[in-house]
């Protein structure tokens, strides 16, 4: 894109084995002291397939990875680059919702891909953490960390690179595909992730997946569509509607997202939850 920063952008599909769990996007920041990886992909062998991505930019290693989030794509690709000699680095929530959810996404990982897609992935997590923010320079390159979690999941962190004007959003903005709202998902502090991202008046969006575009790209088909979804669940829930009514929630505006009609029930069914749940509080 600018200045030694690349997205790797995979397919907005459902993990398969065709791709081996790098159905996401991921930042490659070239540096003279070497390469900072954004998510590192969801298996060994997508950590392989972005390894071998990288070495047709450059022929300098991985001396750095960092784990934007606990989803599968955002840190079960770590062993790879830490047996490489790679440093890993994530926010503290991260960690301890990779550890949660990591039994899980490995059995979930093996259904998907089968046992020789998922040969060699294992637990590793992050060697170095950090709470809320951490700033650091890699070969002259400056990288500005914040979680701003819980959005798709508790830990979610951006990477700004100020100088480039290049953010780096993990699972906190998805474009070209409906975004995902998982069960430890939080859409109101998810809301407030994505105007922290904002705020930074970003040139390029890098999101967790599709491609890297403009900030209004990634208003429309992230931050708009949790609005309608929330606006509509709430309307239901105002009216009395009750779970069994979900499905009458229009999000009608985001049908051509890849993924739609996939997500959309699941979706509903989950804000639905969650704001049946702040209403009984």
């Amino acid at each position: 894109m600018t200045d030694n920063v690349y997205a790797l952008v995979g397919k907005r599909g459902p993990m398969s084995k065709n791709d081996l769990g790098t159905n996401a996007t991921f930042g490659v920041v070239v540096t003279s002291a070497g390469v900072v990886l954004i998510d590192p992909g969801a298996s060994y062998k997508a950590a392989q397939c972005i390894d071998d991505a990288i070495r047709s930019i450059t022929d300098r290693p991985v001396v750095l990875v960092i784990d934007t989030g606990a989803e599968d794509q955002r840190w079960l690709g770590n062993g790879y680059f830490q047996a490489k000699g790679a440093r890993i680095l994530a926010a503290h929530a991260a960690v301890e919702a990779q550890r949660a959810r990591a039994s899980e996404l490995l059995t979930l990982l093996e259904m998907l891909l089968g046992k020789e897609g998922a040969a060699g992935t294992r637990e590793v997590y992050a060697s170095e953490v950090f709470e809320v923010q951490k700033n650091l320079s890699i070969g002259g390159v400056g990288f500005q960390l914040r979680r701003v979690g819980p959005a798709y999941t508790p830990g979610d962190t951006y990477v700004w690179l100020p100088k480039q004007r290049v953010v780096f959003t993990g699972d906190i903005v998805s474009t070209e595909r409906l975004l995902a709202v998982g069960s430890t998902s939080n859409t109101a502090t998810w809301l407030a992730a994505f105007d922290a991202i904002a705020a930074l008046n970003p040139a390029q969006v890098v999101p967790g997946h599709g491609h890297a575009g403009t900030l209004a790209q990634a208003r429309k088909d992230t931050r708009d569509y949790l609005v309608t979804l929330r606006d509509g669940v709430k309307a239901l829930l105002d009216t009395g509607g009750d779970l069994s009514e979900v499905g009458k929630v229009d999000q009608s505006p985001f049908e051509a997202l890849t993924g739609y009609e996939m997500l959309k029930g699941p979706n509903a069914h989950r804000v639905y939850l969650e704001l049946e749940s702040q209403e009984l509080q």
